[in-house]
């Protein structure tokens, strides 16, 4: 059955438009400073769109290129697929973690209609349905845009966050913590959202909080969650100076917002925001409740409504973003002295979607193989990821083998050789500071486990 996605109030088909580079640079054209600028960010951004295609974190093709490009859920390949899972961990973790009461939820879509306070539902109609009624042509105009209002109104919404499902939740989970505020309910998934110009709905991974608190704090609380917002999106960064926070101006607020707050992302082509904060007061929760006080009043020194204050993310647009601060460019000399230019995904640690590459060096294969496959074994127990180098069969030199892994965004390649059987000593270089040191076999996951942890905490 094939569906389209539609805007409630607008009855009419809206098709995608195309989205290019060169548009979302076109902004910065005008002197020979931001000409020059504009260069330079055009090709950083291809040149890590191609990599992300050899590498394996999205799938190949210029249309799924523009919706990685533009913050929007894609064709992710295995390695994109990981690092999204990691990217989504740690954001679970910093919710879940730096508060006492931050509970997981999972809602379906919300029944409620949010026509009356200014939003605009997206909608999925069968083509088939909509088709039928457009044929028939004894309809006149008024008797068209009944019937079509009809299948609007009986078709499946789709939602575009996460804030009314929690709202919903608000009453069953408050006795969970014996009506005392503040506490607040956590919640990641698909959602749709209309693209800028085309009003074609398009699906990103959302992340959202949404914060119960009494009314005489809700704005310390809007600041605390910037901060904290902020400083995790820079733990991850090479070039923290990139993330950076802005209040929200009084005429872009939202209805209901007495503030808001962005999280951004300084690419090539200007800001896009990664994350946005509002405080929200307490209408929404009166309206979705029908304002029933006696039953949303807690705690907090007195009895009140609590106010929300919402944290709402968009992490494909945060993988891209990560992405785009890890590529490094960098030129060396290779072993025949020619200079080349060296790329290289530092991700953070944590968030590398392979830790180690295992490979083989001269020697009996089938014993470094055996070898390989005992290593792997005992890395996986203990969740390290690992990529199996050693069962490629076109022969390949170190030095390509470390290129391909520096793209890859490989934190380190230990290679087995005939010394390995001998003395048990194997050679281990990292990503970051392309050094070699010899280290015991009986070492390896001891000093990946200790890395990782260490940087985690840092």
């Amino acid at each position: 059955m094939l569906t389209y996605c539609v805007l409630s109030r607008h009855a009419s088909m809206l098709k995608c438009s195309q989205y290019s580079i060169a548009l979302a640079l076109q902004h910065t054209r005008g002197h020979c400073t931001q000409v020059t600028s504009m260069h330079e960010g055009l090709d950083h951004v291809r040149i890590l769109l191609q990599l992300c295609v050899d590498r394996y974190y999205i799938s190949p093709g210029q249309t799924n290129a523009e919706l990685f490009q533009r913050g929007l859920s894609c064709s992710y390949g295995p390695l994109g697929m990981e690092l999204r899972r990691n990217l989504l961990e740690q954001w679970w973790r910093s919710v879940t973690s730096s508060r006492a009461q931050v509970f997981g939820i999972n809602t379906l879509t919300s029944s409620k209609d949010r026509e009356t306070d200014g939003w605009e539902q997206l909608r999925m109609v069968e083509s088939e349905k909509l088709r039928q009624i457009l044929e028939q042509k004894e309809l006149n105009k008024e008797q068209l845009s009944q019937q079509i209002r009809v299948l609007l109104e009986s078709s499946p919404s789709v939602r575009t966050d996460f804030i009314q499902g929690a709202l919903e939740q608000y009453v069953p989970s408050v006795e969970l913590v014996n009506r005392k505020l503040p506490y607040g309910l956590a919640e990641t998934g698909l959602c749709f959202q209309p693209l800028d110009g085309s009003g074609c709905p398009a699906e990103f991974t959302q992340t959202s909080l949404v914060w119960f608190c009494s009314p005489r704090t809700s704005s310390q609380w809007l600041d605390h969650w910037t901060r904290q917002r902020l400083k995790w999106w820079r733990k991850f960064a090479l070039s923290p100076s990139d993330f950076s926070s802005s209040e929200i101006q009084e005429e872009e607020l939202v209805k209901i917002a007495s503030r808001g707050v962005r999280i951004s992302y300084d690419f090539p082509w200007g800001q896009e925001t990664l994350e946005t904060l509002w405080s929200r007061g307490d209408s929404e929760l009166l309206q979705t409740h029908k304002g029933a006080r006696s039953k949303l009043q807690c705690r907090d020194g007195r009895k009140s409504v609590p106010h929300v204050v919402s944290v709402t993310g968009n992490m494909d647009r945060g993988l891209m973003a990560l992405l785009s601060n890890s590529l490094q460019q960098m030129k060396r000399e290779d072993s025949k002295q020619k200079l080349q230019q060296r790329k290289v995904l530092k991700l953070h640690p944590v968030l590398a979607p392979v830790k180690v590459a295992l490979d083989i060096g001269r020697g009996g294969t089938v014993e470094l193989r055996q070898v390989c496959e005992g290593l792997l074994q005992e890395l996986m127990e203990t969740k390290i990821s690992v990529w199996p180098g050693y069962l490629e069969t076109i022969p390949t030199s170190m030095e390509q083998l470390n290129a391909k892994y520096d793209e890859m965004g490989v934190l380190f390649t230990v290679v087995i050789s005939e010394n390995t059987l001998e003395s048990g000593l194997l050679q281990v270089r990292s990503r970051d500071t392309t050094i070699k040191e010899t280290m015991h076999i009986s070492e390896i996951k001891k000093f990946l486990s200790r890395y990782i942890s260490a940087a985690d905490n840092i």
